[in-house]
């Protein structure tokens, strides 16, 4: 099968892309990037959730093509069931499931309030209580499942579609300085050790300061 393409958008504001693009790294799989700028009018319009595209992440796999987060999650394990980017036990595979798609589809004031900005770093940030409820959730996720399983990830051993899901929160919580007890605060520090994040932040760090009439991808 040909080599794989993913498609992402910006490294310093892209939310999903992140979670695509260390999805592929967690499964092992072999691939290149493809950009879109981020000023690109389709790219600003989906960042900025006035379209539907569904743009990126997007994965193309031979003559396979697959968007949306969660199904390349899925399709991934397929492929490369040796990763075990979900967990082989089917209760545990149920709750891995069930706090990847929380994060999938929830947590709007947690996105609205604390964009994801690799680059920034605001001390004492005040969060509105909304966006501390979804934080307090975020932290209760966590917790439970380094309880549960172990750690040093949050479904044990192995890194999961979980740790990929919850990556973008983790930069979040360090941009806007989120107080964080030991066990959270430690599970940040590993998710952002890994090699893949660290490449990640690299790039990062090497875009433009600004985009225009953009600041984040929710």
């Amino acid at each position: 099968m040909a080599k794989a393409v993913l498609t992402i958008s910006s490294k310093n504001y892209g939310a999903w892309a992140l979670r695509g693009w260390l999805l592929a790294k967690f499964a092992g799989l072999e691939f290149t990037e493809k950009v879109i700028p981020p000023d690109d009018p389709a790219m600003k319009a989906e960042m900025l959730l006035l379209s539907s595209s569904m743009l990126v992440p997007s994965l193309q796999h031979g003559n396979v093509k697959v968007w949306d987060t969660l199904a390349i999650a899925e399709y991934l394990n397929e492929i490369k069931p040796k990763a075990q980017l979900l967990p082989a036990d089917i209760k545990v595979r149920a709750h891995c499931r069930a706090v990847c798609g929380e994060m999938h589809s929830g947590f709007a004031s947690l996105r609205a309030a604390l964009p994801m900005n690799i680059k920034a770093h605001f001390s004492n940030f005040k969060v509105w209580s909304r966006a501390q409820a979804d934080i307090d959730r975020v932290v209760e996720i966590w917790r439970e499942c380094l309880g549960a399983y172990g750690g040093p990830y949050l479904f044990g051993k192995q890194l999961s579609v979980a740790d990929a899901m919850y990556a973008p929160v983790v930069t979040r919580f360090l941009t806007y300085d989120v107080g964080l007890d030991k066990v959270c605060a430690a599970y940040c520090k590993r998710v952002m050790e890994l090699p893949a994040m660290k490449e990640w932040v690299a790039a990062a760090r090497k875009e433009p300061d600004d985009i225009d009439e953009l600041d984040a991808e929710f």
